[in-house]
């Protein structure tokens, strides 16, 4: 009786396994994780409401432009220095196909990120399937569904580039697997199977109008080339040679598609009127003109040749060398070399390609820090175990060609994934691949055994890898949580409905995209940390750079008040001469609070006229020099009674409840005084929900750009500046309008009609060459 369930179990599972069924069940459990944010209010992370505003702003004028003035204050922002137009074209064009069944844009958005990281799934099973097998195929497409590695960056709501350079790249190797099963199909097929190299032609040079670092694709078709070549020559398959060949040349019709279109959806970051592709161009003495990306220029000109060049070396080798022993010897004579190079040249690649990576690194973001191996965990759950059994493969006796083509790409994701937790998502595919592959591979060992209980081992193995996976993968898809919430909606929505458009707004990086999408004005920075916010908030910026700035409004919040340790490495200023922690409440009794957190205790005590408060940090007890206590009524400073005092100063906050611990410098610093005591020279609060954010008016000479009809006329708040600079640009950030006007005295000003067609304008308001306030704002701007 058993001996007949478990044939039929058996029979039931290999039926599932066939595509028709497979592909189903895969992309149902793929879909389903993905769509577990879609619950939630709120757009996941930051970068996301940028790319949301910039789609919504384009569509209600009617077109892509590229001169966005609600970004990096005070000048605008050109949209081609920042990413393709296919990630913002994507999105609206998902969304003009489902809004015929009535869903919006705000959730079109929101699914995009599904839809290709679904079809990424769907790729990747049809790549293993041809390489491998269909239990491999599904095994390694289940881990990938399953993987939180994969689902975080493709989820409901958090809409990221480096979603669509996996979706082009499983395409690319799906044309490579497609070529490859093909053959052995017969004499008509050797010469068209080549043809199917096409497709990673195509997806290479595709990939470019999507994401700024696509270049990553061609990294991992080299790859799959070059350790193609390698096993063609190890496994005594000199055919396959002519298949290496045909990989590297398709990357050079994708970097020539590439620069194509380039000219119509704008280059990578690597581009001519990008500075790390100015900065490399100059560094290696190019000259972008007809190739107008350094990246794409240096890679046709260097890495083409070099990896036809080892491929030709390698067919030399193969007619001459026969013995096996001696082709092994010779390639890992090869790869040491190649090795050595990197290692002599290695600054050189990282003072060029690289250079992004120290740009970016640091703890102040979180995405672009080492990962850890918890980071790891989290992502590949078991999957990261399973991959180990690859190893398995790899004896001479076992290993096949199917396998170069992935350590093609698994080598590079390596350094990738120790590299940045960002990258842990472009090495998903990977380890999913190892893990499927390796997985499969031991129970096929295990089969050989004779073991008649292998059909329930197997099943227990496959249990193991798959449940914690997906354990971890649901659990931390189910945690996830926006940053945004709707005290910030509320603070930023009020901003919009109480400033003029062009009013520029100081706030920490990464809110800067809230401020855009939700107020539409212009944050001073937004995406990577700022040295001047930084240090503005601690007090060592003036009111003249302010103004430079044309800073109309400062946000203080909470959030900024977690993030004071990153505030003071952007600023560079060593973290233990101004420490400001954060304490949560954690106890109340009628008047008396209790703030804890490990290592730290305040104990606050409202007696009569005044407050007894304790702190303790470590063995020591002391009282505050100064106390501030928030609650319904706005903030007050109280008088402290208790022990001997020290250099310390205490914000207590009973809307939110938190307590802030602080010394003298950290005190006095700007976001200190601001968010804790409302008290500061030329400062008027505006906004308070008592706690969590405020939002002040910055008190200078301002100009307010105001509509009448057709005219658009500048007027002017405490009108003590005397020249008025008004500078003109075309979209593509061409400046085609310069003059000052003399406005002493003056309390508007009416813009001229003649622009020379200008559809954006600068202005700045001066006194003796200093200024007194900036801004920028487009001609014809929709209203939102």
């Amino acid at each position: 009786m058993r001996t007949v369930t478990l044939e039929f179990i058996l029979s039931v599972i290999k039926n599932l396994l066939k595509p028709k069924y497979a592909l189903p069940i895969l992309t149902s459990i793929a879909i389903a994780i993905r769509l577990i944010p879609f619950r939630l209010s709120y757009l996941l992370g930051y970068d996301t409401y940028f790319h949301m505003a910039y789609v919504k702003y384009s569509l209600k004028l009617g077109e892509w432009v590229n001169f966005f003035p609600y970004a990096k204050a005070p000048w605008g922002m050109l949209v081609n220095n920042f990413h393709p137009l296919g990630l913002w074209m994507t999105p609206a064009y998902v969304y003009r196909i489902l809004s015929i069944f009535g869903i919006s844009l705000y959730d079109s958005f929101r699914i995009t990120p599904v839809i290709f990281g679904v079809l990424t799934i769907i790729f990747v099973y049809l790549s293993v399937w041809k390489l491998y097998g269909r239990e491999e195929a599904f095994l390694s497409a289940l881990f990938l569904s399953i993987s939180f590695g994969h689902v975080f960056r493709s989820i409901a709501g958090y809409y990221r580039g480096d979603n669509y350079l996996l979706f082009w790249y499983s395409l690319a190797l799906l044309g490579i697997s497609l070529a490859l099963s093909r053959r052995n199909e017969g004499e008509s097929w050797k010469k068209r199977r080549l043809l199917l190299y096409l497709v990673p032609a195509l997806a290479s040079g595709l990939a470019s109008i999507f994401w700024s670092a696509y270049y990553l694709i061609f990294v991992f078709l080299l790859g799959n080339a070059i350790f193609l070549s390698i096993g063609a020559l190890l496994l005594q398959k000199s055919r396959m040679l002519v298949d290496s060949v045909a990989i590297v040349v398709s990357t050079l019709f994708g970097a020539l598609l590439a620069n194509f279109l380039g000219e119509y959806f704008y280059y990578g970051m690597f581009g001519w009127n990008r500075p790390l592709g100015i900065e490399t161009a100059q560094k290696l003495g190019f000259h972008l003109e007809t190739i107008k990306d350094a990246f794409l220029l240096a890679y046709i000109r260097y890495a083409v040749p070099l990896a036809l060049a080892f491929i030709v070396l390698l067919f030399i080798i193969s007619k001459v060398i026969r013995s096996r022993t001696h082709r092994v010897g010779i390639i890992v004579v090869l790869l040491i070399l190649a090795l050595v190079l990197m290692v002599k040249y290695y600054g050189f690649i990282e003072g060029t390609f690289l250079s992004f990576i120290k740009h970016f690194s640091g703890e102040s973001i979180t995405e672009t820090r080492q990962p850890s191996l918890r980071d790891v965990w989290i992502s590949y759950g078991s999957v990261i175990i399973a991959a180990l059994f690859f190893l398995l493969r790899l004896r001479p006796s076992k290993i096949a060609i199917e396998d170069f083509v992935v350590l093609g790409f698994v080598l590079p994701s390596i350094p990738m994934i120790y590299t940045w937790t960002r990258f842990l998502f472009i090495g998903s595919p990977a380890v999913a691949i190892l893990g499927g592959v390796g997985l499969w591979n031991l129970v096929r060992e295990i089969h050989k055994l004779n073991i008649r209980s292998h059909p329930v081992i197997a099943g227990i193995l496959i249990v193991l890898v798959t449940v914690p996976t997906a354990w971890v993968g649901v659990q931390n898809t189910l945690n996830v949580k926006p940053f945004m919430n709707a005290e910030w909606e509320k603070a930023l929505i009020y901003l919009s409905e109480h400033s003029n458009g062009n009013d520029i707004v100081l706030t920490w990086w990464d809110q800067g995209y809230w401020v855009t999408y939700y107020s539409w004005r212009a944050p001073v920075t937004q995406g990577v940390p700022n040295e001047f916010v930084a240090r503005y908030y601690m007090g060592l910026a003036s009111e003249e750079e302010l103004m430079n700035l044309g800073v109309d409004y400062i946000i203080v919040s909470y959030d900024t008040v977690l993030k004071f340790p990153a505030v003071l490495e952007t600023a560079g200023v060593p973290p233990k001469d101004y420490p400001m922690v954060p304490i949560p409440l954690v106890e109340q009794v009628g008047g008396a609070f209790l703030f804890e957190r490990e290592g730290y205790s305040i104990s606050a005590r409202t007696r009569s006229s005044s407050w007894e408060v304790v702190v303790t940090v470590g063995g020591s007890r002391f009282s505050p020099r100064k106390a501030f206590v928030e609650d319904t009524a706005g903030v007050r400073e109280v008088n402290v009674t208790g022990i001997q005092k020290a250099d310390a100063y205490v914000y207590l906050n009973l809307n939110y409840g938190y307590a802030v611990l602080m010394n003298g410098r950290a005190f006095n610093t700007t976001l200190a005084r601001l968010m804790f005591t409302e008290r500061a020279p030329n400062y008027r609060l505006v906004y308070s929900d008592r706690g969590y954010i405020k939002i002040f008016r910055f008190e200078h000479p301002n100009v307010a750009v105001l509509r009448d009809g057709d005219k658009i006329v500048l007027r002017f708040t405490n009108a003590t500046g005397t020249d008025l600079v008004i500078e003109g640009f075309l979209d593509n950030g061409t400046r085609v309008f310069r003059r000052c006007y003399d406005v002493s005295g003056m309390s508007e000003f009416t813009l001229p009609e003649q622009l020379n067609g200008s559809v954006v304008v600068r202005y700045s308001h001066e006194i003796k060459g200093r200024v007194l306030d900036r801004g920028v704002f487009r001609v014809n701007t929709p209203s939102h």
